[in-house]
Parts: C-alpha cells; sequence; structure tokens
C-alpha cells in the first residue's frame, strides 16, 4: 500500500526511548575506523560500464557483504546477468521495516590528466577552512554516501546488539551504467525486498549546514543516433561540395532539438508535463536561491534555458534535452582531410512527472527522421527510460526523519527536487507501492562524475550520526498503520 493514500498522523513526537547519545558518542569515537573503510572500499576501481572492470565490481560486492556480516546481516552477493548486488536483511522483533539502497558502481575516471592524484588511490586534503576533503571517484557517488548507513547501523550495534528497527539493504553495481540488470533481479527476488519504507542517500544537502529530503527526480531518457551518408570516408578534395557530410547533418538536427528561447523544440515534447507537487512549489521561494552564484560556480553567467522559468524550476520541475557527446571524422593530431562517413551523438532527456519516456524516443526519431536530407540514413540506439518520480511529501515516515534531522543540524530540514534520476525510485514506487526518504548529504561542489571527485569529511560525519537518530525516530513509526 503507497503511503500516498493513508491520513498523517497529528499526534506529537515523542522521544524515542533508546540509548541515541550513547550510540552517537560511540560512532564519534569510531570514526577515524569508519575513515579507513572507507578508504578501502574507495581503492576498488568499480567501474561499471567498461567490462575490463567486471572483477573489481565482484570486488567490492563482496567487500560489502563481508562488512555487513561483520555488523550482523544475512548478507550475499547475488548474481544477475550483469554486475552482482548485495542483498542483507537484519530482522528486529519491533518498529518498521526500512529498505536502504545505494550502489558500489562509480563513473569512469576519464580526463585522468585532471585529476590531482590517482582516482582510486584516496587522498585526505586539509583545505584552507580547516575541513577535509575525501578526494576519489565515488568518494560522494555513492560510496561515501552509502557507508554513512552501514555505519550507523554499526555505531547501533556495538551500543545495543541490535538495531532500532528491521532493515534491509540492497546494492547495486550499475546504477552508474543503466542498471540494465535490475528488472531482471527484481523480477525474480522483488519480494525479497518488500519494506514499509525505502531510504537512499545519493542525494544533497540544501547547503553546507541546512539538510534537505528530495521529493522529486527527473526521469531519464538516453538515445545515441548515427547518421551515414557515403558508404566510406572521402577525400574532401576529390568529394566536397558534391558529397554529404554527416558531421554538418548531425550539427544541424542538433541545431534542431531547441528553440530560440531555450525550449526543446520536438513536437509535442510538453504535451504532458503535470505541474509540480504543491509543497515542492510551495517550497521553491522559501529557499533564497541565486542564480547568478549557481551559475557562476561553473564560469557560466545565463541560462540557456527555457526563458519562461526561473533556472531553479528549469533543473527541477523541467523536462531537458542535452547533448552528451558528438564524434566522427578523423579526431587525432594534425589533419586530415576526409569527408566522414558516419557521426554519432549521445543525447539524453531528463523527463518530468506526465512524461512517458517511450512516447518521448517516438517523438524524437519522428523529429529527426523528418529533417534527415537525401542520401542520409539514420539509426537510433536507446538504453531504455525512466519516469519522474514524485516522492509523498505528507507522511509519519517523513516527519519523523525531518524530526531526526533537526535534532541533529540545529535548524529545520528542506523539501527540495533533483534534476537528476535515480531510476530504482520510480521502478520500486510502480512495483510494490513502496515510497521513498531520499536523505543525502552530498554538497553541490563534490564534483561528481567530474574529475576530483570529493566527500568532506565533515558530511561523512554527520550522514552517520544522522542515520543514527533518523534509525531511533523511524522506531516510533507504527508499522502496522502502513503494512510491509
Amino acid at each position: 500500500m503507497s503511503l500516498k493514500d493513508q491520513s498523517v498522523p497529528t499526534d506529537p513526537i515523542e522521544a524515542a526511548p533508546l540509548p541515541v547519545e550513547e550510540v552517537l558518542h560511540n560512532a564519534d569515537e569510531n570514526l577515524n575506523a569508519s575513515l579507513d573503510r572507507l578508504l578501502r572500499f574507495l581503492s576498488i576501481p568499480s567501474v561499471s560500464c567498461d567490462p575490463h572492470y567486471a572483477p573489481q565490481c565482484q570486488e567490492a560486492a563482496s567487500w560489502l557483504v563481508n562488512e555487513l556480516a561483520g555488523v550482523g546481516f544475512d548478507a550475499s552477493v547475488r548474481q544477475t546477468c550483469g554486475h552482482p548486488v548485495v542483498v542483507a536483511h537484519k530482522r528486529e522483533a519491533t518498529g518498521p521495516h526500512v529498505l536502504f539502497y545505494g550502489h558500489y558502481d562509480v563513473q569512469p575516471v576519464e580526463p585522468l590528466e585532471e585529476w590531482i592524484a590517482d582516482p582510486f588511490d584516496p587522498k585526505l586534503r586539509l583545505q584552507p577552512d580547516g575541513e577535509t576533503h575525501i578526494v576519489a571517484r565515488g568518494a560522494s557517488d555513492d560510496k561515501g554516501q552509502l557507508l554513512t548507513f552501514v555505519e550507523a547501523c554499526r555505531a547501533w550495534k556495538a551500543v545495543t546488539g541490535r538495531l532500532p528497527i528491521s532493515v534491509s539493504m540492497f546494492f547495486e553495481g550499475e546504477e552508474e551504467s543503466g542498471s540494465q540488470s535490475i528488472d531482471g533481479f527484481l523480477d525474480e527476488a522483488g519480494q525479497e525486498l518488500r519494506a514499509d519504507v525505502m531510504l537512499l542517500c545519493d542525494t544533497y544537502l540544501w547547503n553546507d549546514a541546512i539538510p534537505a529530503v528530495t521529493v522529486s527526480f527527473r526521469g531519464l531518457l538516453e538515445q545515441e543516433i548515427e547518421i551515414t551518408c557515403a558508404n566510406r570516408d572521402l577525400h574532401s578534395g576529390a568529394y566536397g561540395n558534391a558529397a554529404r557530410n554527416p558531421i554538418q547533418v548531425l550539427a544541424e538536427l542538433i541545431s534542431s532539438l531547441r528553440g530560440k528561447n531555450g525550449e526543446v523544440a520536438i513536437e509535442g515534447f510538453y504535451d504532458d508535463v503535470k505541474d509540480p507537487d504543491e509543497d515542492l512549489g510551495g517550497e521553491l521561494g522559501k529557499l533564497n536561491f541565486n542564480a547568478d552564484i549557481f551559475l557562476k560556480k561553473v564560469g557560466l553567467s545565463q541560462s540557456a534555458g527555457d526563458e519562461a522559468y526561473s533556472v531553479l524550476e528549469q533543473v527541477w520541475t523541467r523536462p531537458s534535452c542535452e547533448i552528451n557527446g558528438i564524434a566522427g571524422g578523423y579526431c587525432g593530431d594534425g589533419l586530415k582531410t576526409i569527408i566522414p562517413s558516419k557521426a554519432v551523438a549521445k543525447i539524453s532527456f531528463r523527463l518530468v512527472a506526465g512524461q512517458d519516456p517511450e512516447k518521448i524516443e517516438a517523438k524524437f526519431c519522428e523529429h529527426i527522421r523528418a529533417r534527415l536530407p537525401a542520401d542520409c540514413r539514420v539509426k537510433f540506439t536507446g538504453s531504455g527510460g525512466s519516469k519522474a518520480s514524485i516522492i509523498c511529501s505528507k507522511s509519519e515516515y517523513l516527519r519523523r526523519a525531518r524530526a531526526a534531522l533537526k535534532d541533529e543540524w540545529n535548524c529545520e530540514s528542506v523539501l527540495i527536487g533533483s534534476g537528476g534520476s535515480i531510476p530504482i525510485v520510480s521502478v520500486m514506487q510502480s512495483r510494490f507501492g513502496l515510497d521513498s526518504l531520499p536523505i543525502g548529504f552530498a554538497r553541490s561542489d563534490n564534483r561528481h562524475h567530474s574529475p576530483n571527485e570529493k566527500y568532506d569529511l565533515s558530511s561523512f560525519h554527520k550522514g552517520i550520526r544522522s542515520w543514527i537518530r533518523v534509525l531511533a525516530q523511524l522506531s516510533n513509526c507504527d508499522s502496522s498503520r502502513f503494512g510491509s
């Protein structure tokens, strides 16, 4: 049963009769040991999109199982048609049952020359402001974040010998490469993952001092288009002007995807777009978001999106179309005067509530085919898509979690949206009616997917402490009201 179908209790939140302060003290005292485990985890190059790293992905999954077993979980590596997943359970007699989701795989490290050190030799770097950065691929996305929850469970087990509620964990190894094996795994073993609510930590703080719960994610559709003209590369002197150039054709097709005001120009693209959740819409005006600073941090000065919407609306509540890569012809040193035979572009769409990935894919293909010149052929390669996720903003679980965050951070948390996509949120919602609580401790400058990715040591520490408090607060929820 979905949480959004339930009435929200109005009784005041009572302090949980659990030794929370003792557990927090244990986490503080053992922070160095927790950090050592994170550094070991980060040293495993579990790049999921490159088959050469398949053994390292297996190693990362096995490492997690070993650590979870040490905390008392019944943990195992489950093989899939791709990289393995990790499933773990620790059942307790009272309280609700939560499922914690994360991913152990990481993005590729290229361009390697821009890293200040080996991306799989994690370094601690003291900053002028006194903060310590943990620099490594996966430090923030998602190994450091994932481990905050594991270490919170470790502290509870060390102090009390048990967890305050039943916890299952589900860690996948293909989140960064499309989660191609997850549907098959859920077909076979999904019922084992049923719970009252899913927790995840692959999200952000609002700012360095204010925690956030993310209540919307955009969906994702990825497409690759290959334009072919001549049957081979041609001498540009012999065939220049006479032969179509697929790079030029591709450039013109790409240009047609956006209108003069920054809107997506595919016919019917916005037909099914729904307005954002009222609670999220109401939060936007309270956040004091500075678009100029947001853009300045990445060396930009003005928005390139739809001028009818604010920057925050553009990245949270509006769909987008972006060119992720383009290739064709000769790109080595010097010149090679050819008209290439082929050109390729990788394009992704971020989708919002109401949009169906299959419909958008069909509209995109129709848009391209309608503009394809003579003597050109197009090949489309898709990698599937996921719908947007809207998370219930009124539930007892959310209320309790926000109370826990307030206790730790000494301020109210905020509800935010995400321009990114976490497909598992919509998958678990549609398959099992399982709503989520995405609570992350990454900062906006953590350089996800970029060279010199980092996680702040204070974020790692506060993340562990926050989850300790969240687990205690969730133990006060009446799980019988919701069902498992």
